[in-house]
């Protein structure tokens, strides 16, 4: 697409979302799951990288991305354990 036409679009947007006013509850959940997902993957790609010392490595997809980031450093043991006794 034109870069024209794609900050046209998001100036649009934004002055959609000024006069007509967002949700903020709704929006505040998506980000805080974005940030979870983000962090996740974040887990994932460091245990990737420590784990190529040893041949060990974890897709990183939605998936492991959400479980990793929703559950936390227990969430990506479940990963590993998963890993390693059922694959």
């Amino acid at each position: 697409m034109d870069p024209i036409i794609i900050v046209t679009l998001l100036g649009g947007v934004i002055f959609l979302l000024l006069v007509l006013g967002a949700p903020i509850k709704p929006l505040r959940l998506v980000g805080q799951g974005m940030i979870r997902l983000i962090i996740g993957a974040l887990f994932l790609f460091f245990l990737n990288a420590f784990g190529s010392f040893f041949d060990y490595h974890i897709p990183i997809n939605l998936a492991t991305a959400s479980v990793s980031g929703f559950l936390g450093i227990p969430g990506l043991l479940v990963l590993i354990a998963v890993d390693i006794f059922v694959l």
